[in-house]
């Protein structure tokens, strides 16, 4: 006996009918704004898997949106954001969904799994080679987005220095937490000013630039289907063997659900030891500790490469399965969309715009002298350093479908930004 519900040929939405996957909706949704949805994972999960498939399929559907600003990831990410500053959503789904992405941690649990899974299913010759090569692309980008804008801001009439403390600096930090909230006190301190102001000036910028990373990254991944020669295609380094490039090979994988669940505990556990570090050498990032101790574990090769796929297929599957939840929660949680608003004027888009530019141009200019593939280079060392941190990483290579190095976008938002705490006080002393 058949009912309606039998799979047919036909539109899916995460691989679900159109028919089923609008059952689920009115049900997620009904529960949503009858104020009934469960609080905790079992609520955030539902309303966000919708939400994210719906906007998802938006976005990859629009014309010029799908094409050139990212498609499906930055529909859902300043769709979500437009829905709690309209108040489309109850307050008490929103709350729901923020304390899921900060108070129940989904967002540290979606990155270990990245970083444990990506370092860890990489070559491991490729990973040694392209980690000593990283720090002056990164190095590369900071300079010609700063030079950029000081130069911009003087002609203009902003100011060399004000454009580049306010407007470079805080872009290129790491984010909010681990850059702009201890800039603030960094120029509060140097500048004798209330670092809540410093921190009012400053969130604008994050937040717009932040913003505009998202787009340039889908640009660039555009700009690679056109120019074929300028990326790898996901990979960033480009290896060399009797003048060809040759590729790092996919190995083939069977899927194991056992494996899986290893992995998941593979990725918790280093997270915990990251966390671990951080107690004793408080000064580095719990995040960029335990990319640090990923990246030496397979360097040293001291698992047994089962135990490193059990680690990888974890990762695909969260990659694939939880990154529409993921990007609801950013815009959600993480993205201010009045202060994106507020921050649109001409002058102060322009010397974004150009931070985020000369992020791009002087990370894939040095990254291409040092062997990576220049958009590959731009999008992790150039404009993961211009994004808003973790939060920013995830968005920026979900737009740019380039997730499997998410190594390298976390050493840009960790160990960047805590290079680029060092450099705002050294500029503060210099320009001030």
């Amino acid at each position: 006996m058949t009912t309606t519900l039998n799979e047919k040929p036909g539109y899916k939405i995460m691989g679900l009918s159109l028919p089923l996957f609008a059952i689920i909706a009115v049900v997620v949704l009904a529960g949503t704004y009858l104020g009934v949805l469960p609080t905790g994972m079992i609520g955030a999960f539902a309303l966000m898997m919708v939400v994210g498939a719906i906007f998802n399929e938006i976005g990859t559907h629009l014309p010029i949106v799908k094409d050139y600003l990212g498609g499906g990831p930055i529909v859902i990410i300043f769709g979500s954001a437009a829905l709690v500053t309209y108040g489309v959503f109850p307050e008490s789904s929103v709350e729901i969904m923020n304390n899921f992405m900060k108070g129940e941690g989904f967002l540290d649990f979606y990155i270990a799994a990245l970083i444990t899974g990506s370092i860890l299913g990489m070559n491991r010759e490729l990973l040694i080679k392209a980690a000593v090569r990283y720090l002056p692309a990164i190095i590369g980008g900071v300079v010609v987005s700063l030079g950029l804008v000081g130069l911009v801001g003087a002609v203009i009439g902003y100011g060399a220095k004000e454009a580049i403390l306010y407007i470079g600096v805080p872009i290129m930090g790491g984010g909010m937490g681990a850059g702009a909230v201890p800039l603030s006190k960094i120029f509060g301190s140097t500048l004798q000013k209330d670092p809540a102001e410093m921190l009012s000036i400053m969130v604008p910028a994050v937040a717009l630039g932040n913003a505009l990373a998202i787009v340039m990254a889908g640009v660039l991944d555009r700009v690679g289907k056109v120019r074929k020669e300028l990326t790898g295609n996901g990979e960033l380094m480009v290896i060399q063997s009797k003048g060809n490039v040759v590729a790092e090979k996919e190995e083939p994988i069977q899927i194991d659900y056992k494996m899986m669940g290893i992995g998941l505990l593979m990725a918790v556990t280093f997270f915990i030891f990251g966390s671990i570090l951080g107690k004793f050498i408080p000064s580095i990032h719990a995040y960029a500790l335990m990319i640090i101790s990923v990246a030496a574990v397979k360097a040293l090769g001291l698992l047994p490469r089962k135990y490193e796929m059990a680690a990888f297929q974890w990762f695909q599957f969260v990659m694939s399965s939880l990154t529409g939840v993921l990007l609801v929660g950013i815009g959600v949680a993480y993205t201010n969309l009045q202060q994106v608003i507020d921050a649109f004027t001409l002058q102060y888009v322009l010397l974004v715009g150009v931070t985020v530019i000369g992020a791009i141009l002087g990370s894939g200019f040095v990254g291409k002298l040092v062997g990576f593939y220049p958009i590959e280079s731009s999008i992790t060392a150039g404009l993961c350093m211009a994004n808003m941190g973790g939060t920013g990483d995830v968005a920026v290579l979900s737009a740019s479908d380039r997730m499997k190095l998410m190594p390298f976008a976390q050493i840009s938002s960790r160990i960047g930004g805590a290079f680029m705490l060092i450099l705002a006080s050294t500029l503060l002393r210099l320009i001030s």
